[in-house]
């Protein structure tokens, strides 16, 4: 086996705790390391298949529409409650107790109902995936229309998506949160903080740096990733490097994508652009005006997406597991690197998507409502091999553990672990001010 840099150092001993491996701090911990001359042999897809129903494949219009119209039945019915309880209009602010219920109830809004239409874009995805329906063209139809209302360019997101899938966990070839290197971070080659995310760390702090970590990929990191410019894979569609070109999910003649999909690639960036151009007239003082627009659409929008990232972050991130070079890849070592994670009531929301994610990379036709029975059989199966990663920390202490110790890995080949900046020496002149 191939090794990236001192990947073996940067795993503690390990003990065994409620049936689940931990490290040396109690953190849970896969159980699969390639780099141990013990590690079990791998199965096949087809042998893993095996091991799942058959019916767990099977889709259907009417239970895949069903669950749609049920999300949108429970958003619908969220909007006029609020409508009932809230008014856009701003309060007086001489009346502060009108001001933080005001704050508070458009807060709870915006939070919930960016929750509750999660579950759309999650089965919009799965159209994406040829899950919700035996007809492609219905998927792509439903798909379209869900996805494009919650400004999702349908279909560039469904071919970079499907590139996730297929390149799971590589580290050149793989499709969002594509692990950065060492002196991609700013580390030289003894590890000497110059510049970047290196020194940007020493001179906030650990805590600060984490916090920052967290915001940007919940914040900022869809429209950052849609525009190319961040957490974007390292090559075209033609297997060659970036080599600093922006790979977008808007241009026609975007690295990403092939020529023979550039009507659909337009298709998707004209209904984006459309869209956009009807929430600003929407937003005009003599139509509905900035603030209802803003409550109503933008702050849920921005909970979506924060919630779509946060699924794909901590899915495939945690300091015990692996990403491979082009040498050492393999698809079953890709999608087994895959982590379920419980998220107690957001469940039911989005379709057990973090909960049955394992089974989701492993056979993406599957639907959703089939996954959690699909999960039980796949545990049976991987678990007595190490191979089943469940980690059952809460998502929200997960979230935290991730954005303080998964920043970087020390190179692109191999077989690598993330590591945290936490862990590079300060500079002399940092020390003399800790």
């Amino acid at each position: 086996m191939g090794k990236g840099g001192d990947a073996t150092q940067a795993r503690p001993a390990a003990r065994v705790f409620k049936g689940q491996q931990t490290d040396a701090e109690g953190n849970w911990k896969s159980s699969y390391n390639p780099l141990d001359k013990n590690a079990p042999e791998l199965p096949t897809k087809g042998q893993i298949k095996a091991s799942i129903p058959a019916h767990c494949f099977e889709r259907s219009y009417i239970w895949g529409m069903a669950y749609l119209i049920r999300d949108l039945i429970i958003a619908s019915a969220f909007v006029y409650a609020t409508s009932k309880c809230l008014s856009t209009d701003l309060p007086d602010i001489r009346d502060p107790v009108a001001v933080l219920t005001w704050t508070f109830g458009w807060s709870f809004y915006a939070f919930w109902m960016g929750t509750i239409m999660t579950g759309p874009w999650v089965v919009a995805h799965e159209c994406g995936h040829g899950a919700f329906s035996p007809s492609q063209t219905w998927n792509d139809i439903v798909g379209f229309v869900v996805h494009q209302i919650l400004l999702v360019p349908y279909f560039a997101w469904q071919y970079t998506h499907a590139k996730h899938h297929r390149r799971t966990n590589h580290l050149t070839d793989g499709e969002s949160h594509v692990p950065s290197t060492a002196s991609e971070n700013g580390l030289g080659p003894n590890n000497e903080r110059e510049s970047f995310y290196a020194v940007m760390h020493e001179a906030i702090g650990d805590g600060a740096f984490a916090g920052f970590q967290v915001w940007t990929h919940l914040a900022i990191g869809w429209p950052l990733y849609l525009l190319g410019l961040a957490s974007t894979g390292k090559m075209d569609h033609k297997g060659q490097p970036l080599a600093g070109r922006i790979a977008d999910h808007f241009r026609t003649d975007s690295p990403m994508f092939p020529g023979k999909i550039s009507f659909k690639i337009g298709m998707s960036t004209s209904f984006i652009i459309l869209q956009l151009a009807a929430l600003c007239y929407m937003m005009l003082p003599s139509q509905i005006g900035p603030m209802p627009v803003i409550l109503w659409y933008w702050n849920p929008y921005f909970f979506v997406n924060a919630w779509l990232v946060l699924y794909t972050w901590l899915q495939h991130n945690d300091p015990s597991v692996p990403h491979y070079g082009t040498g050492e890849w393999t698809w079953v070592r890709g999608a087994l690197s895959t982590i379920d994670r419980p998220y107690g009531i957001f469940d039911f929301f989005h379709h057990r998507i973090g909960s049955t994610h394992v089974a989701h990379h492993l056979f993406h036709e599957m639907p959703h409502y089939n996954a959690l029975e699909a999960t039980h059989a796949l545990k049976a199966y991987l678990e007595p091999m190490g191979l089943y990663n469940y980690d059952p920390t809460p998502w929200y202490k997960a979230m935290w553990r991730v954005g303080k110790t998964c920043h970087y890995v020390q190179d692109d080949t191999g077989i690598q672990y993330y590591k945290s900046m936490e862990d590079v020496p300060l500079t002399k002149d940092a020390k003399k001010t800790k």
